[in-house]
């Protein structure tokens, strides 16, 4: 194994180890304050973090707001003082060591009041920005406005060609790196893009070659590339190291410190990391972002599959094959399908599935009362946490609306992030993670349920293991 030397981060001369800053408080202070008090860069969440009480308890986010604009301004008002509220704790935990980050998602609602209003808050505590899920031109003026370095994520040089002309070389001195993720192994959403097939990876070194060869044509050859996705053992990595073909690589690391005790998610979630199989963690496309995402295989992905199987086109007119007569909703209203598909749809009635939900493609989904209750009671509450939400069709402009019918194939980001991280229920919830989670189970670190502190993560992590 090659030994990792220090790079500069974000001002400062660190190890080349980076824990990638998961979404909904799965990365605290906590975690991060440990991981950059080992000499690497810890990343906190900025996505609705926890913020704690006078006696240290989280506050639960309770929306009493009647309007999604007013529970909008409280999910705000809850992600600005959690995220000055963990940035804090890192940085006590880091004890003046390596590097103190925050993640946010450029797609999550109000991503530049958060943004600011959180380096505002904890002026000289974050060293550092990274930013995905969408474009974020916008990241660069404000992370200088602050004097804190910004980390854009992209999956492709072409993504980060159009950040760089737009906005980016305006501010590049305080461009600290960029994170390349892997769009097909990275967990979480991803950056595939229309041209890029899902089912067909595509090897990550030839794509960060293109990154670095377009850095080093916009003068930014000493400027780090952060590796994420897909890393777990850093011999497998090892050509990477010191390659003078890539330049700096730093490795970031989203899955592995899951399994640490500094971590804050259930013991119910580390246990089960524990039994993944390969091919558990898969893409998908149901997220509310309309990002490729990747999610552990349970009980509520299966349901939204099964949900969305159940589905047929309708036309509210006769209309080509379009000639069956089917009767939906308590008004009973006609609406046409072709006779095979009213075979299929009488089918699924009959088997209890008798509410007929309306997608925006003109099509109908069949769901139980039970379910059909929980889509419209979760859109309902919706208090706006996206940019644009397919799923309750908020949308942060002057209308707060995609102008789209919601769409009940999907469901609410929100509600279910927070409750796999705070009450662990990993068969009903969504559950992202990387697509070498599975590794846990065969890595002899983890041998007999083992589960490291960060810093022996990290001394492991620079053995090659």
């Amino acid at each position: 194994m090659k030994p990792l030397n220090a790079i500069m981060i974000s001002g400062r001369e660190v190890l080349p180890l980076v824990e990638g800053g998961k979404g909904i408080s799965v990365s605290n202070g906590e975690s991060s304050g440990a991981w950059a008090a080992t000499g690497g860069v810890g990343t906190f969440s900025g996505v609705n973090a926890d913020s704690y009480n006078e006696q240290g308890d989280p506050i639960a986010q309770i929306y009493r707001g009647r309007t999604r604009r007013e529970r909008h301004e409280e999910l705000v008002a809850y992600a600005i003082a959690g995220g000055i509220q963990q940035a804090q704790v890192a940085h006590e935990r880091a004890g003046g060591a390596g590097r103190v980050h925050m993640n946010v998602l450029w797609e999550m609602a109000a991503a530049e009041r958060v943004l600011n209003g959180v380096l505002e808050g904890a002026k000289g505590l974050i060293h550092g920005v990274t930013c995905g899920a969408g474009m974020p031109y916008k990241i660069a003026e404000i992370c200088a406005r602050y004097g804190v370095y910004y980390y854009p994520i992209v999956s492709s040089a072409r993504a980060f060609r159009a950040l760089w002309k737009r906005a980016y070389h305006r501010f590049r001195d305080w461009l600290g790196g960029v994170v390349y993720e892997d769009p097909w192994l990275a967990g979480g959403h991803n950056g595939l893009s229309n041209s890029e097939n899902p089912l067909v990876p595509e090897p990550p070194y030839p794509r960060v070659r293109e990154l670095r060869a377009m850095m080093c044509d916009f003068g930014l050859a000493a400027t780090p590339i952060f590796m994420a996705g897909g890393v777990w053992y850093l011999r497998e990595w090892i050509d990477w190291i010191e390659n003078p073909e890539l330049g700096p690589i730093a490795f970031q690391f989203g899955t592995r410190p899951l399994l640490t005790q500094e971590s804050p998610i259930s013991e119910a979630w580390k246990r089960k990391l524990l039994t993944l199989e390969m091919g558990d963690v898969f893409l998908n496309r149901s997220s509310p972002t309309g990002f490729y995402s990747s999610a552990v295989r349970n009980g509520f992905l299966k349901e939204l599959q099964e949900r969305s199987a159940r589905q047929v086109a309708y036309s509210v007119e006769p209309l080509g094959e379009h000639v069956a007569v089917f009767r939906v909703g308590a008004r009973n209203r006609v609406v046409y399908l072709t006779p095979h598909d009213r075979e299929m749809a009488e089918g699924w009635v009959a088997a209890g599935y008798t509410e007929a939900l309306r997608t925006p493609d003109s099509t109908l989904i069949f769901v139980t009362p039970r379910k059909a209750a929980e889509i419209r009671a979760d859109q309902i509450s919706c208090m706006g946490c996206l940019s644009a939400c397919q799923f309750s069709n908020w949308a942060e402009n002057d209308s707060f609306s995609t102008g789209k019918k919601a769409d009940p194939r999907s469901f609410c980001i929100q509600k279910t992030l927070q409750a796999i991280r705070h009450a662990g229920d990993v068969e009903q919830q969504l559950m992202f993670a990387g697509h070498n989670a599975y590794r846990f189970a065969s890595d002899p670190f983890y041998a007999n349920g083992y589960i490291p502190t960060v810093r022996e993560l990290v001394e492991r992590l620079q053995t090659g293991d």
